[in-house]
């Protein structure tokens, strides 16, 4: 009899759930869930209004997620709920809820608190905490600093609760703990607390060896920070791949399933995202490329790599060293333009050949030669996460005149994208961790043919792409069937479930030797750019932030 396995992916708008066939990896059924409050940026629910940079989400989503989905995957499926045996979920992070002793979000006590909701992975507004964090690290010599590129981000842990601390002390006081909504999720399904080590290696300073940061540290930013791991956090730890619990019966009956069913602890989006593609060996890196891209890549070593943003062992692949780098704006990129920059006779003729926005700008940068449109755009319209890592940085498009039209501009964000993701690579090498294989997963990467030739032209290097359209989801439920193990089913190993359950296309993007040496001039002009107004040489961006800021105050 065959046996499948769920897996839900999480991400920053829906929820899909996947049933997938243990062995052979098929995809049978799925079902998508929007989230009813989506991200709140700008109010509360009651109409409060946020300040710049907040980004908020409400818990009930993640749960009303599950009720939904999974009954609607599994009707889809037509498989038989007594022959599911795991469940794996991914989540965005750090994306953080608050809780009380009894495990429940604090807005459902304090509805107009903003403090009480969950944060998102891309809540902004703890820069100031994290800009201090980095400076205390840095005069102290703390040693975790380098190992995520010697800066913390404003969107991991410790600076967003370094924001309860000073701006809600009393909130702190009563939140029993911090929790990673990917953590608080598998709470909720099994009972039991498990926190998972890649999230909390890549997002909240954990260390296998050396655990998290000193009291000593933590004091120096904040004294009520001193105890924060003790109080606010848990010290237990649990590894990728183990099994957190299993479902209780009031989930069962909520999720359509039987209870008992082996529950992975939680995984971060991306990083779950490898197995699906097959990849378990040192020297592959994944792009998952969607809205961001998130750059993934597996060693043998531990290396330190300027502005990565993190290396944890067993953070992605048991006994191999997980590396993370980052774009915080490629599929965003190109949505700003469609939904901002295109005329009204462009989309008249899109329509009248049944395409959108993105394909019709896509079909005319086709046959464009490389720089012929004579433009250079930074793409940081949300920052730049590696290897600057500075969110106030902002995005630039270069070489403009009179004659520039917008799939012209559309097909130099696509090359900054490209760009950008060369500037991770070549560091990475440079850094000692060599890359052998070059692969890619997410929407963009089957979509847009035009898109992913430029990146092989771009990188010089040949690129794969996963076979399966929702890799978090399958690499969720692949988790999933290993918490179940083998003498029910599943596997006793993720390279296991890896070698049956993933694989990529037979198409490979080869780089075209013509192309490339028109981008490597290209990308020449790029690094200095990206030097110039991203390293502290012309701070105009974070200057015109400021007055804007000032001006919208």
């Amino acid at each position: 009899m065959a046996k499948y396995a769920i897996g839900i992916d999480y991400g920053t708008l829906s929820a899909r759930a996947l049933i997938a066939e243990v062995g052979s990896g098929r995809e049978l059924g799925e079902a998508v869930y929007e989230y009813r409050h989506a991200v709140m940026d700008e109010t509360l629910p009651s109409g409060i209004k946020l300040k710049p940079d907040w980004a908020l989400e409400h818990p009930d989503d993640y749960l009303e997620a599950l009720s939904v989905t999974v009954p609607a995957a599994m009707k889809n499926a037509g498989v038989s709920k007594d022959d599911v045996i795991g469940i794996g979920i991914d989540f965005t992070a750090c994306t953080m809820v608050a809780v009380d002793k009894n495990g429940d979000p604090l807005c459902w006590k304090y509805p107009d608190n903003p403090h009480a909701y969950v944060k998102l992975w891309k809540h902004h507004a703890a820069q100031d905490q994290a800009n201090r964090l980095n400076a205390i690290a840095e005069e102290r010599n703390e040693k975790f600093l380098a190992r995520y590129g010697g800066k913390i981000s404003s969107e991991w842990m410790f600076p967003k609760i370094w924001q309860v601390v000073e701006e809600d002390p009393d909130l702190y006081d009563e939140i029993d703990r911090f929790m990673e909504a990917g953590d608080w999720v598998i709470m909720r399904m099994t009972g039991v607390e498990a926190r998972n080590s890649c999230m909390a290696g890549y997002k909240a300073i954990w260390h296998k060896q050396d655990g998290y940061p000193s009291k000593e540290f933590f004091k120096a930013c904040h004294p009520k920070l001193e105890n924060v791991v003790e109080e606010k956090l848990n010290t237990k730890i649990y590894p990728i791949g183990s099994k957190a619990g299993e479902l209780t019966e009031e989930m069962a009956e909520k999720m359509g399933l039987n209870p008992g069913v082996a529950v992975a602890v939680a995984n971060v989006d991306a990083h779950v995202s490898l197995p699906p593609a097959g990849l378990t060996k040192k020297g592959q890196m994944l792009m998952i490329m969607g809205t961001s891209t998130c750059h993934i890549m597996l060693g043998d070593e531990e290396h330190i790599v300027p502005g990565m943003c993190g290396v944890v062992e067993d953070g992605v692949i048991p006994a191999l060293m997980g590396y993370e780098a980052g774009q915080s704006c490629v599929g965003d990129h190109f949505n700003w333009f469609a939904d901002n920059c295109v005329p009204e006779d462009y989309m008249i003729k899109a329509r009248e050949k049944g395409m959108n926005a993105h394909q019709y700008l896509t079909s005319l940068c086709e046959n464009q030669k490389p720089g012929e449109n004579g433009l250079l755009a930074l793409d940081w319209w949300n920052g730049n996460r590696s290897v600057l890592v500075d969110v106030d940085l902002t995005g630039m498009i270069m070489g403009m005149t009179l004659t520039t039209k917008p799939e012209d501009m559309y097909r130099a964000l696509i090359e900054a994208t490209a760009y950008g993701t060369r500037v991770i690579v070549d560091t990475f090498e440079k850094s000692g961790v060599e890359i052998e294989g070059l692969y890619a997963c997410g929407g963009i990467s089957q979509k847009n043919p035009f898109l992913m030739q430029v990146y092989a032209d771009v990188l010089k290097r040949e690129i794969r792409i996963a076979r399966s359209t929702q890799t978090p989801a399958l690499g969720s439920a692949m988790f999933g069937a290993v918490a179940a193990g083998a003498d029910k089913g599943g596997y006793d190993s993720i390279e296991d479930a890896a070698n049956e359950m993933g694989g990529t296309l037979p198409i490979v993007y080869k780089p075209i030797p013509a192309h490339s040496a028109i981008y490597d001039k290209l990308y020449t002009e790029y690094r200095r750019l990206h030097d110039y107004f991203g390293r502290g040489a012309n701070d105009v961006m974070k200057r015109l932030k400021e007055i804007k800021k000032d001006q919208n105050a």
